[in-house]
């Protein structure tokens, strides 16, 4: 069974402008998608780095042996949120009952009791620790690497080089000097490909490997939906990443401020907040964009849901979904314990039936509020789908960001907001930063006690 994408309300019926042929305006990036292209501004489109990360990524994780059940994990944002994202999707069984190996544990915040927890009870000698930062200056990883070297060096003295993997820039920043340094094996982040599109490089390959994940797959679902367009970019206006980015473009010209996330499959209920990373700092530039926001079904129906369909109509949605999902257990089958007369017409249904039917319910509600949406339909659940999925998204949002004629690869509010952290702690070189801080806190107060 194919993905697919199924078109429901557009803006006023709409993809484009009126008088205006989306095949036209297409054609007129093809150029621009040419070139960027040709100067490898788009690795996650053209995946050059394919061929070496199938051949490099086992050969490193072998060097290492069998003798790990953890992987700790020390990265944030894109080096950390895809990463979840899959393991969520593809290992559900570290949250259930009686698992018994592997664990990948995620650091990605400034969190001093969870990490002092992981610190405290994972046993050294069967941890690996993963440290993911391309520039190598990101301040909370490397802090929690420093304090995770210490750590290491405690429990195994010499050896602990032996339970390190550095993924980084291939030639420059801090972790690739402490790599040369301190003999530690890496491997790259490839050029020009920034955090929040790297979960198929290294950055998100290294714990799907670990976990015991079709990682190829993953590749090869990408490859589906990104080569043939890198191998042909006159055909632009024929690829469903392509036209689901006019879908966007044209919610935002009608001010539709927020786009959700909706996920009809549980598992992959952690690619929402990866996607609203992604849309949100490849978009959220010059007060263009829209805010992203994830919802899981059937759990927000019962939280947000009200606010989707009665509350402001500024909102688009996203709707994944999948028939070929688990059913799960048949009621009435015991018939010792028949079920109530209320209930009576859930006999001979599955537990997953209510998931489908609620599905069912949230797409008519919407179509009845005239909430704009396109239903994500996945033929399958697998690594291969995912990897598709996760294609198809990563250029939406980079087409998307072409046509509100920003860049859809940089993130410089975000670099600001880093600089004035630096400055608080002390960091050498940001005076311009420190004397914005002292302004700040320069304003009086106003204390209201709660």
């Amino acid at each position: 069974m194919r993905n697919n994408l199924f078109w429901g309300q557009a803006v006023k019926g709409r993809l484009a402008k009126p008088g205006v042929n989306p095949a036209d305006i297409a054609a007129s990036f093809v150029p621009r998608l040419k070139q960027e292209l040709a100067g490898g501004a788009l690795p996650f489109i053209s995946l050059p780095f394919k061929a070496a990360l199938e051949r490099e990524l086992p050969e490193t994780m072998q060097k290492f042996g069998r003798g790990f059940k953890h992987l700790l994990l020390l990265g944030i944002g894109g080096s950390a949120l895809g990463a979840r994202a899959l393991q969520k999707a593809f290992m559900p069984q570290q949250d259930w009952p009686a698992h018994t190996g592997p664990w990948l544990w995620i650091a990605d915040n400034v969190d001093a009791a969870c990490l002092n927890a992981w610190l405290d009870r994972l046993p050294a000698q069967e941890t690996l620790v993963v440290v993911i930062s391309k520039s190598g200056g990101t301040i909370e990883t490397m802090a929690q690497y420093f304090l995770a070297r210490t750590w290491l060096h405690k429990h195994l003295a010499a050896e602990w080089a032996k339970h390190v993997l550095l993924i980084t820039d291939k030639t420059s920043g801090a972790l690739r000097e402490e790599a040369a340094a301190k003999n530690l094996a890496s491997l790259p982040v490839p050029e020009q490909l920034g955090g929040r599109y790297s979960v198929l490089s290294a950055v998100g390959l290294v714990p799907a490997y670990f976990c015991g994940m079709d990682w190829k797959a993953l590749l090869e679902g990408a490859a589906d939906l990104s080569l043939p367009l890198a191998d042909h970019p006159g055909n632009l206006a024929g690829h469903p990443a392509w036209r689901l980015a006019l879908w966007a473009k044209s919610l935002m010209d009608a001010d539709y401020s927020q786009l959700i996330f909706f996920s009809y499959i549980p598992a992959w209920a952690c690619f929402g907040s990866w996607f609203c990373q992604l849309w949100s700092e490849s978009l959220g530039k010059n007060g263009k964009g829209s805010m992203p926001l994830p919802a899981v079904g059937v759990t927000d129906q019962h939280s947000l849901l009200q606010m989707f369909l009665d509350g402001p109509k500024d909102k688009g949605c996203l709707f994944l979904e999948c028939p070929d999902l688990p059913k799960g257990e048949k009621f009435g089958a015991d018939s010792a314990n028949p079920l109530p007369d209320k209930w009576a017409y859930l006999k001979g249904q599955h537990f997953g039936d209510l998931l489908t039917a609620e599905a069912i319910g949230t797409l008519g509600a919407m179509a009845a509020r005239d909430i704009p949406l396109v239903r994500m339909g996945m033929g399958k659940t697998d690594e291969r789908a995912a990897g598709s999925m996760i294609a198809l998204l990563e250029l939406a949002t980079l087409f998307t960001g072409w046509q509100l004629d920003i860049n859809p690869l940089d993130q410089p509010a975000v670099e600001y907001g880093k600089r004035l952290a630096n400055a608080r702690l002390g960091a050498p070189g940001y005076a311009e930063e420190k004397e914005a801080l002292a302004r700040y806190f320069a304003q009086p107060d106003e204390p209201q006690a709660f």
